[in-house]
């Protein structure tokens, strides 16, 4: 089994001071990190790089381009295979959006997107999408959130966890 811990939107310094504890905690603990981007600094991406076994990100529309993070990563653990793109750009339209990146780089993935800050796990034009929401509670986030995935072969088990 593998676990990933799946984050966004942590938007240090512009919104939040730090990852709170717990957060880090989760991240440190996973066997492999996605952040689906709006570190927001380079320190926030060290902060997540340095907690990480393993890290996964994309650049997020807050990102400076000298974090030279891609708009789309693609990976596979344990067979499961997954896209991640931040899914900047406007909310109308947004998860239609986010399942046609997928669907156009791996039509058999399963999508990992942030952006509105807003926990989603749900199927969108056949692909399933997962947004942890904002791992440090930015506004306009309601809590502080992220994800665990429990991946075993082709199964997936998801865990929200928010605070």
């Amino acid at each position: 089994m593998t676990r990933i811990a799946i984050v966004s939107d942590t938007h240090i310094p512009s919104r939040a001071a730090e990852i709170p504890d717990w957060v880090r905690e989760r991240i440190a603990n996973a066997d492999h990190v996605v952040h689906a981007g709006d570190f927001d600094s380079a320190p926030a991406y060290e902060s997540v790089a340095d907690l990480s076994a393993d890290l996964t990100a994309v650049k997020g529309n807050m990102d400076p381009v000298s974090l030279g993070l891609p708009n789309v990563a693609t990976l596979s653990i344990e067979g499961v295979d997954f896209v991640v793109t931040h899914g900047s750009g406007p909310i109308h339209g947004y998860e239609e959006r986010v399942a046609a990146t997928v669907a156009d780089e791996s039509p058999d993935a399963i999508g990992i997107s942030g952006h509105t800050h807003q926990v989603m796990d749900e199927v969108v034009d056949g692909v399933r999408l997962l947004n942890p929401g904002s791992a440090t509670g930015a506004s306009p986030a309601k809590t502080v959130s992220l994800m665990t995935a429990d991946v075993e072969g082709s199964e997936i088990d998801v865990t929200v966890h928010e605070a």
